[in-house]
């Protein structure tokens, strides 16, 4: 993965490189990938690879399917994940607020922080508006391209237009779904817009069928360093339910979980 600037670092481990491109790759595949295949993958001989995956076998960050003898990703990245999250105090502060949202809304709540021009969800709590059995696709730990979301567009509507450019340069406006913002120009307007309401609307921009509505959520010194999102299948979650009821409930939670960050409005 590239820092968080974008640009590489000249002390840069070659085989930690190397390792961090595996694991990235072993998880684009879910259903797990032999080591010829990955090799190819990383442009590395297959005798180096097979090293690089029986040392990561050994610490637990890669396994291996005893069937298909294909390589996944190992639990011991699940533990150091969860002890990241729990290590996150905006998570374990935000954790009631998100569930008395969810049970008031019935909807599904999500709770994102940017990263490398990402959103990438921390934090989850479904609701029981589900009398279909459907499930959101989302679950922590995915990420999501920042355009295209609720919580992404709040987010990017505090860039400045400096680091905005520098996003789209980086980026691009990768197509979602056929809503989707995909002019720059286009999206700049749009984010003043969502800046001066303090709301953004996912109009089935991300994921067709979904609809989200989210807001930022504001530190002390008044940065947003995360968002979140009341979320629901379309034919739901309206246009016109999304305007005149769930605006008010994540703005007004967003702006709870701030203050209990220490956030002050007018500072």
């Amino acid at each position: 993965m590239p820092s968080p600037e974008g640009s590489k670092p000249n002390n840069l481990v070659q085989s930690i490189e190397r390792v961090s491109m595996i694991l990235d790759i072993l998880g684009q595949n879910p259903q797990g990938i032999g080591v010829r295949d990955l090799s190819l993958k990383v442009n590395l001989p297959k005798g180096t690879t097979h090293r690089l995956l029986s040392s990561l076998s050994y610490l637990g960050y890669v396994r291996q399917d005893t069937k298909t003898r294909n390589y996944l990703l190992g639990f011991k990245l699940v533990e150091l994940g969860n002890i990241l999250l729990s290590q996150l105090d905006l998570r374990r502060e935000a954790a009631p607020f998100l569930k008395d949202l969810a049970e008031r809304t019935k909807e599904t709540i999500h709770m994102v922080i940017l990263d490398q021009d990402e959103v990438v969800y921390i934090d989850k709590v479904e609701g029981d508006n589900n009398p279909s059995g459907l499930r959101m696709a989302s679950r922590i730990g995915l990420r999501n391209p920042a355009h295209s979301s609720a919580v992404g567009k709040v987010l990017l509507s505090h860039f400045s237009d400096e680091a905005l450019g520098q996003f789209l340069r980086r980026k691009g406006l990768l197509r979602r779904t056929e809503n989707t913002i995909t002019d720059p120009a286009q999206l700049k307007e749009h984010l003043k817009i969502v800046r001066d309401q303090g709301y953004a609307i996912d109009d089935e921009e991300n994921e067709k069928g979904v609809r989200c509505v989210g807001a930022p959520i504001y530190d002390e010194a008044g940065n947003a360093v995360a968002a979140i999102s009341i979320s629901g299948p379309a034919f739901r979650v309206t246009k016109k339910m999304a305007q005149e009821t769930l605006v008010k409930e994540v703005m007004n939670t967003a702006l709870n979980i701030s203050r209990r960050l220490g956030f002050r409005e007018g500072r």
